[in-house]
């Protein structure tokens, strides 16, 4: 049963299984398979809980620590957001994963959130179409400094007026409670959205040396008769079109906001809060593979040099929606979520500086190697 499980359920694949147990007790496993390899990892004990709810979910597709699963195969809908881990950040969670939640169309009644009614960003109450001042943070200009990088400074590589990276938003109108004036309402903004963040981490790669496009079209606006439920219908006309106008475009980023709540999307690094990231691998993609290989690199450069910002990367089937999210269109394409309804733009904005700096490093590496490769040939 559990060997027709894993041929038909990524969730219970050996990468899902890798991710939910020790380092130790897989290596273990590999060295009983492959007498040559030699783990280094200490082994941990596993528990007769974590075997038995490993049991239950490879042959029920029930998971303990998660209630709601009890009901998910019996009503339509319960598993709709359903995502299974990949690979582990420091601190992961594995029972708690990203949501992605409808709009609200109703203004609900009582806290839907953490920090209702507090000023956790230090600018409650500006209007949606100011951004808070992060005073700490460098300036968003986009400015690289001049060309010769100053005086005794080595010059900065660029990739000129070419651009090299595509940033798009699915859901651009995804906002947080903190920075709305209204906080008992659904936490979605036509002004102050993840579309900031996304422009925030578009002028970072530009300082760094790497062009980037940056679209923030609002799909309510522009598409007649609008439905949330095609939102990736539209966001890949978006990515094709972008596409077809510029063929030195190499990777490519749906930023999202989650729907999970502050204590499961923020940490302190050096004594500033980040919005944590997921990122969302759709295993509708055949080629996902190449995706999940692609979002492990930014994963780890994320993770040793901000340790706990990363919740991992997460897959998710076509039962728990579109699972594609037009990754197939570029192997070099991730859906990432940044924070949740409970966090701060200039949370998330120091989080973008973050993901500029790995990315841009990524994309500066891969280059050298095809530079390589082509004075080799």
């Amino acid at each position: 049963m559990a060997h027709q499980q894993t041929t038909a359920s990524p969730v219970n694949s050996m990468k899902g299984f890798a991710a939910a147990v020790s380092s130790g007790f897989f290596g273990d496993m590999l060295e009983m398979e492959m007498p040559a390899f030699q783990s280094s990892q200490t082994e941990e004990p596993f528990t007769a809980k974590q075997i038995s709810s490993l049991l239950m979910r490879a042959l029920t597709d029930i998971n303990p620590g998660d209630p709601k699963s009890l009901l998910a195969g019996e009503l339509p809908g319960m598993s709709v957001n359903d995502a299974f881990l990949i690979r582990k950040g420091v601190g992961t969670d594995t029972a708690v994963g990203p949501e992605d939640n409808a709009p609200i169309t109703y203004d609900p009644i009582g806290g839907l959130h953490e920090g209702a009614g507090t000023d956790i960003s230090g600018n409650h109450g500006n209007e949606p179409d100011q951004p808070p001042a992060a005073t700490d943070e460098p300036d968003d200009t986009g400015s690289t400094g001049g060309e010769d990088g100053g005086i005794g400074e080595p010059l900065k590589p660029t990739t000129g007026g070419l651009k090299a990276v595509f940033i798009y938003h699915s859901h651009n109108r995804e906002s947080w409670y903190p920075e709305l004036a209204d906080q008992s309402k659904d936490p979605n903004s036509k002004t102050k959205n993840i579309t900031l963040v996304g422009k925030r981490l578009a002028q970072k790669l530009e300082e760094n040396g790497v062009g980037a496009q940056h679209s923030n079209t609002d799909y309510p606006t522009a598409i007649p008769k609008y439905r949330w439920e095609l939102s990736y219908k539209y966001s890949m006309k978006t990515v094709k079109e972008a596409i077809a106008s510029s063929k030195d475009l190499k990777f490519f980023f749906d930023l999202h906001r989650d729907s999970q709540k502050r204590k499961y999307t923020t940490i302190d690094i050096d004594g500033k809060s980040y919005a944590q990231v997921y990122f969302i691998i759709g295993h509708k993609n055949p080629n996902w593979e190449k995706n999940e290989a692609f979002a492990t690199k930014i994963h780890e450069a994320l993770e040793k040099k901000y340790p706990g910002i990363s919740r991992g990367i997460w897959g998710k089937t076509a039962a728990s929606g579109n699972a594609e999210y037009n990754q197939s269109l570029a192997s070099d394409s991730v859906l990432i979520e940044v924070g949740g309804v409970d966090n701060t733009l200039e949370e998330s904005y120091r989080t973008a500086d973050a993901l500029a700096e790995v990315i841009s490093s990524i994309y500066w590496a891969d280059e050298k190697v095809s530079a390589d490769k082509g004075k080799a040939s």
